[in-house]
């Protein structure tokens, strides 16, 4: 038996609460982990309040990522007492993940935790930040330069958009930050972000095509936003779409793509190859500034994330959300 969240569902309905666990929930993998840290993401509150049907298999331990150490391995990768970072995979949705003290995974889902971080500093930057990384590398692929013009983050106060704000702004790009919360405006500058607008200007129906503003954006958004982003990119602009908080549709036109080649680039980091994993991870510790990593999380305990779930998707909760599982 092992202490965790559990989400069960059957004919007394939906319902997600802190208890002692029988290892038979868990599935099958060659890796068992002895959970340290683990995060709470839009995804995992979706799954705890049963706001929307992230989960597919019950019952379920939510969290989908972790970092902790190895108590028994069956592969040739990894020995008791090393120290190993999950995100991703569907963990926390189809496979038991890491808001619980054990968790037991598949090893090809496993990086080893990268030597510049700590594992609380590993879960501080967790999936959040390593999408961050990926939406960054994504700009840069596709040639977008700091030279080139202002950079936009939506939802710069949420755990993405604050990651990409250090990362860019340590990397030398202007970044303008986009928030609905007028009392975050000194946080996100203090990331980098050398101004702040509101999201006001970008989530209602916008024009085909606005004034030519930016080089390149980082969206978490999508909807209305994501389609007015879209629409005021500068000529050959590059969009990193990474999230539907305001929704999966898409209300747009081709005309930026067609009239002023903007391109639109999709970044997933659930199924994400592990060679871009662990080059996204080498760039974390490269490109990062770990001092911020304090100004970027709050930390809270395993018996908290259940109440603090709501506060995440009510859009209450600043940058990231680190969950001790010890207490």
């Amino acid at each position: 038996m092992f202490k965790g969240i559990l989400i069960e569902k059957d004919e007394d309905g939906y319902r997600a609460a802190l208890k002692e666990i029988d290892e038979s929930v868990l599935h099958e993998g060659d890796v068992t982990i002895r959970v340290a840290y683990s995060t709470l993401n839009y995804k995992d509150g979706l799954a705890i309040t049963g706001k929307s049907p992230v989960v597919r298999s019950f019952p379920m331990i939510p969290g989908i990522d972790l970092v902790g150490k190895v108590e028994q391995s069956d592969s040739a990768d990894y020995r008791p007492g090393d120290t190993v970072v999950l995100t991703g995979w569907g963990v926390g949705e189809v496979h038991p993940g890491g808001l619980a003290e054990r968790a037991r995974l598949k090893s090809d889902w496993l990086v080893p935790l990268p030597k510049a971080f700590s594992p609380k500093q590993a879960m501080a930057i967790g999936t959040a930040g390593f999408t961050a990384m990926l939406c960054v590398m994504a700009l840069e692929r596709h040639g977008v330069k700091s030279d080139q013009g202002d950079v936009l983050v939506t939802g710069a106060g949420g755990g993405v958009g604050s990651v990409a704000i250090s990362i860019l702004s340590n990397l030398g790009y202007r970044v303008v930050g986009v928030s609905g919360r007028p009392e975050e405006v000194d946080y996100i500058k203090s990331l980098g972000a050398a101004e702040v607008l509101d999201r006001g200007e970008f989530d209602k129906p916008g024009k085909p095509l606005a004034k030519e503003r930016w080089a390149g954006a980082i969206d978490v958004v999508g909807s209305h936003t994501l389609a007015n982003v879209c629409a005021s990119m500068r000529y050959r602009g590059v969009v990193a779409a990474c999230g539907l908080v305001g929704g999966m549709d898409f209300p747009a036109t081709v005309a930026p793509f067609i009239l002023r080649g903007v391109t639109l680039a999709g970044v997933d980091s659930v199924m994400c190859p592990k060679t871009e994993r662990l080059e996204a991870w080498e760039r974390l510790a490269r490109d990062l500034d770990v001092s911020k990593l304090e100004q970027i999380h709050q930390e809270i305990g395993l018996s908290e994330a259940i109440e603090v779930a709501g506060k995440l998707l009510a859009g209450e909760v600043r940058g990231r959300m680190l969950v001790d599982i010890s207490r």
